[in-house]
This record gives structure tokens, C-alpha cells and sequence, in this order.
């Protein structure tokens, strides 16, 4: 039983490979985070060591194992450390070493099962020491081994290594088939549901991830209201808002993507589109600015946000990308006896 959701295209092409006996030795599973491309390459990796007649069944020692992370025969490779590692810290990048290791176990024969299976997860992190290490295994693979990359980035990746690889493209799921999946399979709240799945830009993981804790959603309605409310700040507010920051990349990127679905959805709504809006939940404050603000304001900023992850990408000073968006942010005075409410509702 395949245990990936709403990726037919993927599905198909490897239950024919699976049939007609003509499996790659690497796969590159391209998707955007928590989309599913793990869970695809677990389902995978189940199929081509399963006992059962139809495979992946699920049931048998061998798929059991797998599912509970225990097969011998299985290898996961990932910035995050295992828990019998040894390491305390997330890595920048995945090294030479573990490419090397990689390429001793793959010449050993498999232990419980039928095919060796190694999971590179966030593939474009591979050092360019790794990525040219690992093209000699791809290249000239051992028997009874498949390899398979998982990443949301692909043009991160050595060429030489992606065009000797079977690609396979993970698509975003409709968000109404994501409120169904969590509504009818999760037991989530449809007002929840609904506002889960319009944030979740189609992947379906990341949904069932934030639908078993609020935390996300709480710091989520935090930073929106902060950042509504910068609309009518003055420049000294402003300024010391971008010194509260920190200096931690990954979250100064999910912050400027967090403010960026929203602009989009003040353009949305200044279009007359508010069916398409992602942030259901703010939608009285949404149609609010969208009233405040012209089109060419909201339009320059969403391009300012855009230029900002690519300075962050290019290792830029985040104190003054985020010094910067505060001049090229639309600044509003409140009119007296005007009241324009950030408070989002509750779902």
C-alpha cells in the first residue's frame, strides 16, 4: 500500500518501472518542502524490498521495518543529525565523509533485504566534494543499490549529477483536496482546515505537521500583527522593530516569505480576487489595507520583499536587508478616528 498522497503522475511511472522490471538506480525526487518526496522514497524503498505479491504491501517484515526506521538496509542521509550519531547540531552542509561511507556500505552486499536503498535528503546541500564523489557512484553503480535525491532546490545541483538520475516532479495538491485529507482522515475543524490548507501553498505535510500543534499558528498571527501594525509606525519604531531580529538566516526567511503571502493577499484582495487569498483568517484587515494602499504600493513592496531573499541568498547583512524593507515599506498615517484592526480571526 502506497502511503503517498495526491502524486499520480509520480505514482504511476514507478509502479510501470516496477512492473515491467526496468527501475533506475537513481531517482531525483524534485518537490517543495514537506510535499512529500520522503515519504515517496520510504514508499519506494519499501517496494523494491518487499515479500508480499503486491508491492509495496506494508505488511510484511520487510515494509514493517522500513516504516519503523529499523531496516539495516535502508540509509538516510540529511543535514539533521541522527539520534545515534553522536552530533548535537544541525549541519551546513552534507560532506565528503558521508559520501565516502556511503560508498563503502554500497559495496557490501544487503543485509535483510533485497536492495540497498540511500536517501539523500536535501540533496542541494551536498558539498561540491560530495556531489562529484557521489556522480562516481551514480555513474557506475553497484548491484542491488539504488540511490535516490530529494530536493526542493534543483538548480543547487551539479548538472552532471541531475541528468544522470530518473527525475521525478512532486506537484502541489489543490487545496481543497488537503482540507478534505484533514478534515475527513484528521479530524481537523473545517474553519482550521480551510485556513491549513490555503497556508500550506499545496503540500500536504507541512499541513498535517502544523495541525497537531498551535505553536506555528500563534507566532504566525504574532508576526503578522507586528507587522501590520509598521504600517502607521514611525521611523524610530520601525528601526528598533529590525534590531529585535536576530541574525538567525533561516528564520529572517521565513518571516519575509510570512510577509510576503500576505502582500500577496492585499493585492489579491485589491483585485477583487479574495477567493485566492491564502490567509483566510485575516481577511477583515486584508480588505482594510487593500482600501489604504494603491496597487503600485502594494506592487513596489511585494518586489522589494522578492529582492530581499535574494540578498539573503547572496549572504547579505540581515540588520540591513531588513533596515531597508523598513524605507520601502508603504508608511500610512492613521487619520483621527480611524481604526484599522490587525486582529486575526479565530479558527
Amino acid at each position: 500500500m502506497w502511503q503517498t498522497i495526491g502524486q499520480p503522475e509520480a505514482l504511476a511511472l514507478i509502479e510501470h518501472s516496477l512492473k515491467t522490471g526496468n527501475l533506475a538506480h537513481a531517482y531525483l525526487f524534485v518537490g517543495a518542502p514537506h510535499i512529500g518526496k520522503t515519504t515517496l522514497a520510504l514508499d519506494l524503498a519499501r517496494a523494491v524490498n518487499c515479500q508480499g505479491n503486491q508491492p509495496p504491501c506494508g505488511e510484511c517484515q520487510s515494509c514493517r521495518r522500513i516504516t519503523d526506521g529499523k531496516h539495516t538496509d535502508i540509509t538516510i542521509i540529511s543535514l539533521n543529525p541522527g539520534k545515534d550519531s553522536g552530533e548535537t547540531k544541525s549541519r551546513v552542509e552534507i560532506s565528503i565523509d558521508d559520501i565516502r561511507e556511503l560508498q563503502h556500505n554500497a559495496s557490501l552486499p544487503p543485509f535483510e533485504g533485497k536492495c540497498k536503498v540511500f536517501i539523500i535528503d536535501g540533496a542541494e546541500y551536498l558539498s561540491t566534494e560530495a556531489a562529484n564523489c557521489l556522480l562516481k557512484t551514480i555513474e557506475e553503480p553497484p548491484p542491488q543499490v539504488m540511490i535516490l535525491l530529494l530536493t526542493a532546490n534543483e538548480s543547487r545541483l551539479l548538472p552532471t549529477v541531475v541528468s544522470r538520475c530518473q527525475r521525478i516532479e512532486l506537484k502541489p495538491l489543490v487545496s481543497d483536496e488537503i482540507e478534505k485529507i484533514l478534515t475527513e482522515s484528521n479530524g481537523v475543524d473545517g474553519d482550521r482546515a480551510k485556513l491549513l490548507a490555503r497556508l500550506s501553498q499545496g503540500c500536504l505535510g507541512w499541513a498535517l505537521i502544523i495541525s497537531a500543534d498551535d505553536t506555528y499558528l500563534v507566532q504566525r498571527n504574532q508576526r503578522l500583527t507586528e507587522m501590520s501594525s509598521l504600517l502607521t509606525a514611525g521611523w524610530e519604531e520601525r528601526f528598533s522593530y529590525t534590531a529585535k531580529l536576530g541574525n538567525e538566516r533561516k528564520s529572517a526567511e521565513e518571516m519575509i516569505k510570512l510577509w510576503l503571502a500576505w502582500w500577496h493577499d492585499v493585492m489579491l484582495t485589491k483585485c477583487d480576487c479574495k477567493h485566492a487569498i491564502a490567509n483566510v483568517d485575516h481577511t477583515p484587515t486584508l480588505e482594510k489595507w487593500a482600501q489604504a494602499l494603491s496597487l503600485l504600493e502594494i506592487r513596489n513592496f511585494i518586489n522589494s520583499l522578492h529582492k530581499s531573499l535574494s540578498q539573503i541568498a547572496m549572504n547579505a547583512n540581515l540588520r540591513l536587508v531588513f533596515e531597508i524593507l523598513m524605507l520601502d515599506m508603504p508608511k500610512k498615517e492613521v487619520k483621527q478616528g480611524q481604526k484599522i484592526s490587525s486582529e486575526p480571526v479565530v479558527v
